[in-house]
């Protein structure tokens, strides 16, 4: 389904993305928070071994002072003993006395005052587990005093408050970021639904439209991306089911244009066979044959036409020719036509000579469709003019007629393959369309102005050459 796609899409880009960003966000923060609080302590744990040491500085200055006795007496008496543990350590390395009275075992390790036997600093620190409980060791080197056994202070400093105070802020931490996700997840359910609902909307209506049924639609009820596609996809239909409406009427036509000539083709052979028939009837007959396999030969070729402009294959093939010799020629052949069916036709053949690079057949054809279109649009009575006008290097020619025009709603379909404008004229709906697609590969332009019941005017614009 493409719903499930477009989530695990949304989940991949962008879900995991946020998740990570707020994960390592989370474990900087973390880090940060026990830095700050673990330097806190030091810190804190700092500043008091430095006013010890210097308690013991001036203790080893003053010789009225037992220096021994009195660095004792700082330890046993240390004021801050509720919030840490003071050792004192001999030069042997061994804890002689702590401010807590309680001696810590022999084989407990003090890397922080071996480190600090080495440092420049005189000072070191470490981190420790004593009997379960995370410590903070700090062991700064005492002054050096003659017949001195004391040779550093050791703070020791509980990290459980500091360590639960780490964990509440880091718990606070995955609140909040559950929280983002939360809404994340919450937000973006919101807009995905917004997305995947109509989208599976838009798929169960092409599927219909596939099915040919045109006349399904979409609800469009937003303002952006998605109502555009929906109002696309409306649109399309429509069109589809213009375009079906008119192949339809296609058909139908074609298919009555090709039996009115077979049926009479049909009934004067049936009628010639019989041996009675006397020779004028059998002359009329015979004409009436050729005629309707002419029309229909006419048709075959305008049906072949479209097909070959439908896949590509309608090729010209250019020679330099006189505009105005295929003009009157297409002219004359309608002329008797016209005379049988009480219109007039007028035309004033041009004296000058019109070169032009064209297909004669091909635009013999299209003038011949043109004019046939102006005699199947008008009525006994009404005319038909013929004009060659000359600017610009340009040839334009008007084939202007005085019959039934077109209705301004069909104007702008009139071109449009399959499309008839009235039903009740014979003709397959596809010569106009052929027409103008030579015209276009000459290089010219075929417009129409029409007005119903006054007439209409074709116009062909073609390039001149020398």
């Amino acid at each position: 389904m493409p719903t499930k796609k477009l989530t695990k899409r949304w989940l991949y880009n962008n879900f995991l993305v946020i998740l990570i960003f707020l994960s390592a966000l989370i474990i900087a923060f973390s880090l940060a928070i026990r830095n700050y609080y673990y330097n806190s302590v030091l810190s804190v744990v700092k500043n008091t071994a430095a006013v010890q040491n210097a308690s013991l500085i001036n203790y080893s200055e003053d010789n009225t002072v037992d220096f021994s006795v009195a660095a004792r007496k700082m330890v046993e008496d240390f004021e801050d003993k509720d919030l840490m543990e003071l050792m004192a350590i001999d030069k042997s390395g061994t804890v002689f006395i702590t401010s807590s009275g309680f001696s810590p075992s022999s084989d407990t390790q003090m890397p922080d005052y071996i480190a600090a036997l080495t440092s420049p600093t005189r000072d070191a620190s470490s981190y420790d587990t004593i009997n379960g409980e995370s410590v903070l060791c700090y062991t700064l080197l005492a002054p050096a005093v003659n017949d001195s056994n004391l040779s550093a202070l050791r703070y020791v400093v509980s990290l459980t408050a500091v360590k639960r105070q780490i964990y509440i802020l880091i718990a606070a931490a995955g609140v909040v970021g559950a929280a983002i996700i939360f809404f994340v997840i919450l937000s973006s359910s919101y807009f995905i639904n917004s997305i995947i609902n109509p989208i599976d909307e838009v798929r169960k209506i092409a599927l219909q439209i596939s099915k040919g049924d045109f006349s399904a639609h979409l609800k469009s009820t937003t303002d952006d991306e998605i109502g555009e596609l929906c109002d696309a996809i409306n649109a399309m239909a429509v069109e589809l089911q213009e375009n079906e409406k008119m192949k339809n009427d296609f058909i139908s036509s074609v298919s009555h244009e090709l039996r009115t000539p077979l049926t009479a083709i049909k009934g004067w052979a049936e009628t010639l066979m019989d041996d009675s028939v006397d020779r004028e009837t059998t002359k009329k007959g015979i004409g009436v044959i050729i005629k309707e396999s002419e029309r229909l030969s006419g048709m075959v070729e305008e049906l072949l036409d479209f097909s070959r402009l439908q896949s590509g294959r309608l090729k010209l093939n250019p020679t330099k020719l006189d505009l105005v010799a295929e003009l009157s020629d297409a002219v004359l052949m309608f002329t008797e036509r016209a005379r049988q069916e009480n219109i007039q036709l007028n035309y004033d053949e041009p004296m000058d000579i019109l070169p032009i690079m064209g297909d004669a057949n091909r635009l013999r054809q299209v003038f011949v469709n043109i004019l046939d279109n102006a005699l199947k649009y008008s009525d006994a009575g009404d005319s038909i003019t013929v004009l060659v006008q000359v600017a610009d290097n340009k040839a334009t020619i008007l084939i202007q007629d005085t019959g039934i025009g077109i209705a301004p709603e069909d104007l702008p379909k009139i071109k449009t393959r399959f499309y008839k404008a009235n039903a009740t004229r014979r003709g397959s709906g596809i010569g106009l369309a052929v027409a103008d697609e030579i015209v276009s590969m000459h290089n010219g332009t075929l417009t129409l102005d029409s007005k119903e019941g006054v007439g209409t005017t074709v116009s062909i614009t073609l390039p001149l050459t020398v």
